[in-house]
């Protein structure tokens, strides 16, 4: 589809690329604002806290063309980008994306749920560098890589089902919703209407989003800038713009654990689903070249522990000082890869 739509705006006249980048975005607003708003229902209806529905419903949704993504590059013979696209999609969201948000607003954390939830994520962190890790020649990380075999996809997927009813049982067990947030989101609709229409708008903001990166591509092109600028940028950011945006548009209406959970939980399904499914369909495994081992797991790590300790160090808000230092974080990732690795990473 990528390939297809960036045939298609190179021929598109000037006004017509413009007026779909306009088009796009509008609608990428509205469908965000109807995720954020189903997914509250969900939760209020469900008696499920938001910020679990984000860390599974919702991040499900968002994470799941990042998936097809990597799945389809294992297969065409490219396990390092299938890789590489979940490594940086943690860093990505995690640094950049939470970090904008906290800027917007501050942002409310559950923190018994956070806490649990972002050990795990932590936690995935830690086990996706372990997977890749060559442990029969420790020394050789640095200079020849690693591998994560394809039975360890399987464990992932498995761990990932794991998560899923783990984190909704959890959930189920801690008691009903305060009743403030039961009473201003009263609705008549079913709860199977409402999980359609979160699915509806997700799969909106998915498909607005891939049409979106590229019509800017195309406008970028038109005004001289350099490719590696829009390779740097446009490209690598498009990948999370989901994530971004279901981010920004939580943290403006008030809803801060959903951002947060949203985040959380891209990072796990990151590891466990979009690592995990690309390994599970590659007999050889995917390949982590030394790059891997020399910046982005590293800086995976780095930004993780980073946000781990703001969340102990937040009390109940994560606010605006948090932000910058999620933004630095993310800074200086970008820095080594451009420092340390042989080329541009995501």
């Amino acid at each position: 589809m990528e390939a297809w739509l960036e045939t298609f705006f190179a021929d598109l006249h000037w006004s017509l690329l413009g007026a779909t980048i306009v088009a796009s975005l509008y609608v990428l607003g509205k469908a965000a604002d109807w995720l954020v708003e189903m997914a509250v229902l969900l939760s209020a209806r469900s008696h499920i806290p938001k910020t679990i529905v984000g860390a599974t419903v919702v991040s499900l949704g968002t994470t799941a063309p990042e998936a097809a993504v990597s799945v389809l590059a294992a297969v065409q013979g490219a396990p390092g980008l299938a890789l590489g696209n979940a490594v940086g999609s943690v860093i990505c969201d995690t640094g950049l994306i939470l970090g904008i948000a906290c800027l917007i607003a501050p942002l409310k954390l559950d923190r018994t749920i956070v806490n649990r939830q972002g050990w795990i994520q932590l936690a995935a962190g830690f086990a996706l560098v372990a997977a890749c890790f060559p442990w029969g020649s420790p020394g050789t990380a640095l200079s020849l890589g690693g591998v994560m075999p394809q039975w360890m996809g399987f464990v992932f997927l498995a761990a990932l089902a794991i998560y899923i009813f783990a984190s909704i049982s959890w959930a189920r067990k801690g008691g009903d919703l305060p009743e403030e947030l039961q009473e201003d989101h009263e609705t008549d609709d079913a709860t199977w209407l409402i999980v359609l229409k979160l699915l509806v708008a997700i799969a909106i903001v998915v498909v607005s989003a891939q049409i979106l990166i590229p019509a800017i591509e195309q406008a970028a092109l038109r005004m001289s800038i350099p490719q590696s600028v829009i390779a740097a940028t446009l490209v690598a950011f498009g990948t999370s713009l989901p994530e971004l945006v279901t981010a920004v548009t939580a943290a403006r209406r008030g809803h801060g654990e959903l951002a947060v959970g949203n985040i959380i939980g891209a990072d796990i399904l990151n590891v466990l689903f979009v690592s995990g499914a690309a390994a599970a369909v590659t007999p050889a495994g995917l390949n982590a070249d030394p790059q891997f081992f020399q910046v982005l797991f590293p800086m995976m790590l780095f930004v993780l522990v980073v946000f781990r300790v703001g969340v102990i160090f937040s009390g109940e808000w994560m606010r605006r000082p948090f932000g910058y230092v999620l933004l630095v974080a993310y800074g200086l990732y970008l820095v080594a890869g451009y420092l340390f690795a042989d080329g541009p990473v995501h």
